[in-house]
């Protein structure tokens, strides 16, 4: 019961410190961050293990579910060079340069451990950066940046993580020997994503039971994370292609009374694991710090502080050069993006580069080394110092930069809602046009005041909700549509299909 008890109580306080952290307009993982590292300070007798193999299927495999879900492939594609930059290149480039920095600073430390702590620190998390930034309505194309690559950078990283740690249990490997493995598994991640994704479809699509379906996500979520690692593949990678797929085709299938509460359950879900992370990974640090020796403390913190210093300018070096050629080109080219959006400058790359704050990736990746992995104290504390500092520091001074900066855009998303909402209002009232009923003229008033914003409407009966819901599919389907021809894209889309589920759920739902 006091292991109980204390975890109760570790969650409470984080609880009250996130709160605090949205009452004074700081993302909640930077006072996280903060009580988990004092939390290494605090003398508990109790102790909480948490087995390494379970540790990215429990954080990471909900995370990119509920991460990738929300992503507008059209905005992607519209942005992909400077993601696949960020995602490739920075993620490479960061790995490399702190293997190297750890190297030579513990020149016995091997290359696999020094690559497998690059590839740790190496995936920014778009959580405490879209937090700031959606406070003071950003260029949508920051937002679309930061979120691409928090999504896809994750991949990249996990892939160089185990193929270190994989290095670390076979004493070495031959870059020719795992390449076909590597290409295979990617390959097949790809392939199987899509397809346990049509799967679970049509296993969802039939329950109409809330909690019944809701439970079912969750463990249908790990099972795909876990049927991927069984089979060799990339879990990952097999999850961001099943939560983008999924979330193509849910919409047309799952009901809004389904759909509401499970958008709920998922956003408490996201948050309550970034508490765990940084209880669980804070109670490890006490004894590793209890058990360092004098000698071993001031050279650790020194290594904790050099990948911190690292992780930050490297960003900076990637992406302000890269952030340069594409102003040079366009500037020889012309701006002409395939919709409206925020034409880079120095500005936008200036916050791009400061928005590389680390998060619960970079934890759970730590805490999933096993036991005996080579310099494991020392990566979990390095992880938890860059994780720590990042958010401190650039999670603190993100919001007075991008005031600073005075970046706006003409709020595309805004317009595409706008254009949407007019559309379902017109196909909504275009499905009732030969029914002059009194239930029909109550149901176009009440259509007409929902999506004109105009007040609210009333389900009197039985028939007003069928015609109700006439109405709503035929809206639907116009959205849909609309998506499907990217005329909007994934961020108009999920506003207005709120909008619509909350008007289904007001007329009865189905």
């Amino acid at each position: 019961m006091l292991q109980l008890e204390l975890l109760l109580g570790l969650f409470l306080a984080a609880v009250i410190l996130a709160g605090l952290a949205r009452r004074v307009g700081a993302p909640y993982p930077v006072f996280l961050a903060i009580g988990g590292a004092l939390l290494a300070f605090v003398p508990i007798t109790a102790s909480f293990t948490l087995p390494p193999e379970l540790a990215l299927a429990l954080f990471v495999a909900p995370i990119l579910l509920d991460a990738a879900y929300d992503a507008s492939l059209r905005d992607l594609r519209d942005n992909w060079l400077p993601v696949a930059g960020l995602v490739i290149f920075a993620v490479g480039l960061t790995t490399a340069a702190v293997a190297i920095v750890v190297r030579s600073l513990i020149p016995e430390m091997p290359w696999a451990p020094a690559i497998a702590l690059g590839a740790i620190v190496a995936p920014p998390d778009a959580v405490a950066a879209t937090a700031v930034l959606r406070q003071l309505r950003p260029p949508h194309r920051l937002l679309t940046i930061l979120e691409g690559e928090s999504l896809l950078n994750d991949a990249s990283a996990l892939l160089i993580y185990r193929l270190a740690v994989g290095a670390v249990a076979a004493n070495g490997f031959a870059i020719g020997d795992v390449a076909p493995t590597f290409l295979l598994a990617v390959a097949g991640s790809i392939i199987a994503g899509p397809v346990l994704g049509w799967v679970s479809l049509r296993v969802f699509a039939r329950i109409d039971h809330v909690p019944t379906a809701i439970i079912l996500q969750f463990v249908t979520t790990f099972v795909v994370w876990m049927l991927a690692e069984r089979i060799g593949l990339s879990g990952v990678l097999t999850m961001v292609c099943y939560a983008m797929s999924v979330a193509q085709t849910a919409p047309a299938q799952i009901p809004a009374r389904v759909r509401v509460p499970t958008y709920a359950v998922w956003e408490t879900v996201v948050f309550a694991l970034n508490i765990l992370a940084f209880i669980f990974i804070g109670l490890q640090l006490r004894p590793i710090l209890n058990g360092l020796e004098p000698a071993d403390t001031g050279r650790y913190f020194a290594v904790a502080g050099a990948v911190l210093i690292t992780v930050i300018l490297v960003r900076l070096a990637w992406h302000m050069p890269f952030n340069a050629i594409v102003r040079w080109q366009q500037h020889l080219y012309g701006f002409h993006p395939p919709r409206p959006m925020l034409r880079p400058t120095i500005g936008s790359g200036l916050i791009i580069s400061w928005s590389g704050m680390r998060g619960i990736v970079s934890l759970a990746a730590a805490l999933a080394l096993p036991a005996g992995f080579p310099y494991r104290d020392l990566i979990l504390l390095t992880a938890f110092a860059v994780v720590v500092g990042t958010l401190v520091i650039q999670g603190l001074t993100l919001k007075p930069l991008l005031r600073t900066l005075n970046l706006h855009d003409e709020d595309p998303v805004g317009q595409e809602v706008r254009v949407a909402r007019e559309r379902a209002l017109q196909a909504g009232l275009a499905s009732l046009a030969q029914d002059e009923s009194p239930v029909a003229k109550a149901v176009r008033e009440e259509f007409t005041a929902h999506l004109s914003d105009q007040g609210g409407g009333d389900a009197a009966h039985s028939g007003h909700n069928e015609m109700h819901q006439v109405a709503l599919d035929a809206a639907r389907r116009a959205v849909l549509a609309m998506r499907a021809a990217h005329e909007i894209g994934d961020d108009a889309f999920h506003r207005i299909e709120e909008e619509l589920d909350w008007l289904e759920m007001a007329g009865g739902g189905r």
